[in-house]
């Protein structure tokens, strides 16, 4: 089921105790990996996030500055302190700046200009900001991300910036694609980070794979990080 659009951000009632009860169900799924569920809030409101971290969760994801910025402002001080935010989104340079001062990690940096416009700012607030270099090996026009060729291109310059803590790499497989075709995109994902850090003789330990439907088929193929949203909260 897709949540269309124009629900982003509606701040429908959340049960905590259904969230909990599925994300025991996701944990049974993954109890033999070492996996970060992230939550994904984007498509809802506060009362999400408020009992997503009732049933125990730590990690929000969102994918619009201002809207996400607006939420994480209006969150009890105790969620505030004691969650960590991820932005997953296509980031734009001139939100460089707000994204950086409010969220932990950045999961979508696809291209050097992003990449030095948020070591500028994690460098003006003296931090060390958590990204992944979003990789777009599927050829789907429509999402943004790096090829391969232009993140070989572009990986020393990117090393060179400050600020910045390059975590590993993330993607976003097709909606509705075949496990086949899943396996061999995560894959590609998995052995592409291996030659990153034989190449340039670096530790990307982390790859950000795998949402609500293909999660199971990620985690199988090497990733770190699962961004879960429909499953955690409907």
């Amino acid at each position: 089921m897709l949540i269309p659009s124009q629900s982003w951000g509606e701040d429908v009632a959340v049960d905590s105790s259904l969230v909990k009860l599925n994300l025991e169900s996701i944990k049974t799924n993954i109890a033999h990996c070492n996996v970060k569920i992230i939550a994904v809030t984007k498509y809802f409101g506060l009362k999400a996030i408020k009992a997503g971290y009732e049933a125990g969760i730590r990690d929000f994801a969102e994918s619009r500055a201002n809207e996400a910025i607006a939420k994480i402002e209006q969150l009890p001080q105790e969620v505030r302190e004691n969650s960590c935010f991820h932005f997953i989104g296509h980031l734009q340079s001139n939100k460089a700046e707000k994204v950086v001062k409010n969220f932990d990690y950045i999961h979508s940096v696809d291209s050097l200009k992003i990449a030095t416009a948020i070591s500028k700012a994690a460098c003006s607030f003296n931090k060390k900001e958590k990204i992944f270099l979003q990789i777009n090996n599927s050829g789907e026009e429509q999402k943004s991300g790096y090829t391969k060729e232009q993140l070989r291109t572009d990986m020393k310059s990117i090393l060179a910036l400050e600020g910045l803590e390059i975590l590993g790499l993330m993607n976003m497989a097709p909606l509705g694609a075949a496990e086949g075709e899943l396996v061999r995109l995560f894959s590609d994902v998995r052995e592409f980070r291996n030659e990153l850090e034989k190449s340039f003789q670096i530790s990307l330990p982390e790859l950000s794979m795998g949402m609500s439907d293909d999660y199971q088929v990620a985690i199988k193929c090497g990733a770190t990080m699962v961004r879960i949203g429909r499953k955690l909260f409907t």
